[in-house]
């Protein structure tokens, strides 16, 4: 299981600081329905996560279940294509650096959001939201194909949902055990993660892409 931890450990700190839902669970930690809204946007989060990786965890281990050079082959394509990917959004993002632009509308409706819809929005943001989904995505495929037992796969799996999913689980719980100490924190961090978004992606997305579409390379 080690090898398939060294992949995952890039892959899961991209998703884990993707600035998008950190900013949303911390507006919800300032809104009026702070502890329902945030407990919902946690739970959907880590679902998603944990279900997206795990959907591509079965599709890898379908095409590398023997050691034909034509399963090898696709699994190597599979990370060629899935790293080109993470590199043109690395360079969309970085295009949109210095854009300004208005804060989605789910955003400005934060106030508004309960447990179920605070649920649908946590995992929504990790199935629609293309750099989580193929961060996800990349994490599946180097688990299913890492050639580790299904324990293996599992506990690997298990490592990188927690990993992932943890920038959003911390402020939730703090806010839970000391929810006056952490409202300046939480304004700060929101403000410098407002300013410094597309940048900070796509710095990380070209870092992440550039691994995974060197693995698959280095896999022919």
């Amino acid at each position: 299981m080690g090898p398939a931890i060294g992949q995952l450990l890039p892959l899961a700190v991209g998703v884990a600081i993707s600035p998008i839902p950190i900013i949303a669970v911390i507006l919800m930690l300032l809104s009026a329905r702070a502890g329902g809204a945030s407990a919902g946007f946690g739970l959907g989060w880590i679902a998603g996560i944990l279900i997206v990786t795990a959907i591509f965890v079965l599709v890898a281990g379908g095409i590398d279940t023997s050691d034909s050079d034509e399963q090898s082959a696709a699994a190597s394509w599979v990370r060629v294509v899935l790293g080109a990917l993470l590199l043109l959004l690395a360079a969309r993002q970085w295009r949109s650096r210095d854009a300004d632009s208005e804060p989605p509308r789910w955003m400005r409706a934060i106030d508004d959001l309960n447990f179920v819809k605070s649920t649908g929005l946590g995992f929504a943001l990790v199935a629609v939201n293309p750099k989580n989904l193929l961060l996800c995505v990349s994490a599946g495929v180097a688990i299913g194909s890492a050639g580790v037992s299904g324990g293996g796969q599992i506990g690997a799996l298990v490592v990188y949902t927690v990993l992932a999913g943890s920038t959003v689980l911390i402020p939730v719980i703090a806010y839970a055990v000391a929810a006056d100490k952490m409202r300046g924190t939480l304004n700060d961090v929101r403000a410098w993660l407002q300013a410094n978004n597309a940048a900070v992606m796509s710095v990380l997305l070209l870092v992440i892409g550039a691994v995974v579409l060197g693995k698959g390379v280095g896999g022919f």
